[in-house]
């Protein structure tokens, strides 16, 4: 086992493996996390809110407006500046990078992952998704009509290529 993952139980005790609630606290100890209300104000300026949850969950929970959207299993190698498959439009942002999964556990790990790769402004959504429908800000569902007027200014949902 990596001693990355092991803890110190004390002197001269055996190291045990770290729990999942102390790699989060770790992690979120690097992290400026930011709420759903003021995730939107940033979007608005400089950042840019992207939402990691999978197709299913975007399509049965509805989508945050001017969300862009990266897929989990490829968010390192859009976001890293110095892969070869960075995503240009990521890589413009001058503002926080906002990660937003549902509930805002697996956006703290991969924020702070991005941060390793040497993207500082990364960050993450306090209670993802969840938080941000019940703090009551705009989810957009197919269809629903919504004019271009009424979203953030800022770029509107769109599947990255999945090639590398």
């Amino acid at each position: 086992m990596s001693r990355a993952l092991m803890t110190e139980e004390g002197p001269g005790r055996v190291a045990r493996p770290k729990t999942i609630d102390d790699l989060l606290e770790e992690k979120r100890a690097g992290l400026r996390r930011i709420s759903p209300k003021d995730a939107l104000a940033i979007a608005r300026r400089d950042g840019l809110i992207v939402d990691m949850r999978s197709e299913f969950q975007r399509q049965e929970q509805g989508l945050v407006p001017g969300a862009y959207f990266v897929p989990r299993n490829v968010l390192e190698w859009r976001a890293a500046p110095t892969c070869e498959f960075h995503d240009p439009d990521l890589a413009a942002v001058t503002g926080p990078l906002i990660l937003m999964c549902h509930q805002g556990y697996q956006s703290s790990l991969a924020a702070a992952t991005l941060q390793e790769l040497g993207v500082t402004g990364a960050t993450d959504m306090i209670g993802g998704f969840e938080l941000w429908e019940a703090s009551g800000l705009p989810v957009l569902f197919g269809g629903d009509g919504v004019e271009e007027a009424d979203r953030p200014a800022v770029k509107m949902p769109r599947v990255l290529s999945w090639r590398f």
